[in-house]
């Protein structure tokens, strides 16, 4: 057998460039790559500047004609933007790569490498990388010009709760704190029935209008009012108004229901306890510890109001105390609460030790009080109820007393209050003293009842020290693991205009 030696492959020949000579593979061109970048130059009718508008008061970036965008640095949506600047001349070349090359970010410079390929002499490809360069300039859009304005705007949502307390306002402002939903306010206007806010667009009041309808019982309207139309055009521009209106009751209200909706409770008492105000009403029985909860289209149906004003709570002392630990449930009896404890008890005003005049009631509050506990209540014995149910009432269903909440040291609570909570930004009018202790009312308020206290933010407050669980008189504290640590920039990481980088 012989033995046939593979064929050689063909080697490759090379030419000579007919510009400078040099041994080259063979191309359409006949010229080495040098010789073809000096000749041909692709990226000729490529801006290498170019400009983009930028607001400092929202952060966004302008994408013509006339939108504005949020985007970050060395994002998507900045590169797109900024390859949109010069997408007509990109036409004649093909965009193969694009990416940002590292600036500083107070620079306002933008830089971006491209490469891009294009077909030249004879069918030849040439491929090139060149650096545009962005300058950012600063122009403010049309929204932060109203807003700056301040006495321009196309929607206002009135907020309004026919009620002498404000413990549901204070509530539903931590709520709006939380949400984030004033960033897009021009302007929060309060007045001595409720809150203004005024939205440079219709949708803003919108959304507005279905957070409260779904945070608070609630209902609303609107109505429009034409400002100017364009006949050629056919545009209307329209001033729209939303009214929401929060149902008048507010925690610890003493309520008398209409005999129609107690029963449909379960057959519940109609003087009722409201524990608790959010996205419903929620009530209690102090002689059953029977719960309920109505919304904001039941209570519309079957209005009812509060027996007492704040201001006429009174003091009473416990002289005795039982607790009930079973009760009987009635025909058709609803959900009773198991964070509360029946209890009958023999009070006392504190304003009237000097008498042997005591008063016999049944209270929820039977997990909390013992004999010598000073507790708020209402005296509904010595008092004239104007109220279309409760005056249909048989006499002997009306209890004589009703305990709301135990009395503590208001000043002790002040001063060992080691947390705070942030405010919105709005014109206030003059407050007063009564306004000052119904939010400390709504503080003692969140300390007390921890499903409301977990949808508002609370902050440390670093200034007051913690004290020690041996200062304790028994009074609800909020713990540190439910408090968030307020941000205070108090210097800038880059220092002033030509300083040094802090790097400690």
């Amino acid at each position: 057998m012989e033995y046939l030696p593979a064929a050689a492959a063909p080697a490759q020949g090379h030419i000579l460039c007919c510009e400078c000579g040099v041994p080259i593979p063979p191309n359409p061109a006949n010229m080495c790559v040098g010789c073809l970048r000096a000749q041909v130059d692709i990226t000729e009718g490529i801006p290498k500047q170019a400009t983009v508008h930028f607001c400092k008061q929202c952060e966004r970036y302008l994408q013509p004609p006339g939108t504005w965008i949020q985007c970050a640095l060395e994002s998507r949506e900045l590169l797109a933007l900024c390859l949109k600047k010069i997408k007509a001349s990109l036409s004649k070349v093909r965009l193969i790569d694009a990416g940002f090359i590292w600036t500083e970010p107070h620079s306002k410079r933008i830089k971006l490498k491209l490469t891009v390929q294009k077909e030249v002499i004879n069918g030849a490809v040439l491929q090139q990388v060149f650096v545009v360069e962005y300058v950012v300039q600063s122009q403010m859009c049309e929204d932060c010009h109203r807003i700056e304005a301040k006495d321009f705007w196309k929607a206002v949502v009135q907020v309004r709760q026919k009620t002498v307390h404000k413990k549901t306002f204070y509530y539903l402002e931590q709520l709006i704190l939380k949400h984030r939903l004033h960033q897009n306010t021009l302007r929060i206007k309060e007045i001595h029935d409720g809150l203004d806010f005024y939205y440079s667009s219709k949708q803003n009041a919108q959304k507005m209008v279905e957070f409260l309808q779904s945070t608070v019982p609630s209902r609303s309207k609107s109505s429009q009012r034409l400002i100017s139309h364009d006949i050629r055009s056919n545009v209307y521009n329209y001033k729209s108004t939303f009214s929401v209106e929060i149902v008048p009751i507010c925690k610890d209200n003493v309520v008398c229901l209409s005999p129609k909706l107690a029963q449909s409770l379960g057959n519940m008492s109609q003087i009722c306890v409201c524990i608790r105000v959010t996205s419903t009403i929620h009530l209690i029985d102090p002689r059953t510890l029977q719960i309920a909860e109505i919304d904001g289209s039941t209570y519309w149906r079957h209005p009812f109001n509060s027996l007492f004003h704040p201001k006429q709570l009174e003091e009473f002392i416990i002289m005795d105390i039982n607790r009930v630990h079973e009760k009987r449930k009635g025909a058709g009896a609803g959900a009773r609460s198991n964070k509360h404890t029946l209890a009958e008890a023999w009070v006392r005003k504190t304003s009237e030790l000097d008498t042997d005049h005591q008063y016999f009631c049944c209270t929820h509050l039977g997990h909390i009080l013992n004999p010598g506990d000073l507790v708020l209540g209402f005296d509904l014995a010595n008092c004239n109820l104007n109220d279309e149910f409760a005056n249909k009432m048989n006499p002997q269903h009306i209890p004589d007393v009703v305990l709301i909440k135990k009395s503590y040291d208001r000043s002790r609570r002040q001063r060992r209050r080691n947390w705070k909570l942030k405010e919105l930004e709005r014109d206030r009018e003059a407050s007063d003293t009564d306004d000052e202790r119904q939010y400390q009312d709504f503080l003692e308020d969140l300390e007390e009842d921890e499903t409301i206290r977990k949808n508002v933010n609370i902050y440390r407050n670093a200034d007051i020290p913690v004290e020690s669980d041996t200062d304790d008189d028994g009074a609800p504290r909020i713990s540190l693991a439910e408090m968030l640590e307020d941000l205070h920039i108090s210097q800038d990481a880059t220092g002033g205009e030509g300083a040094e980088m802090l790097t400690e």
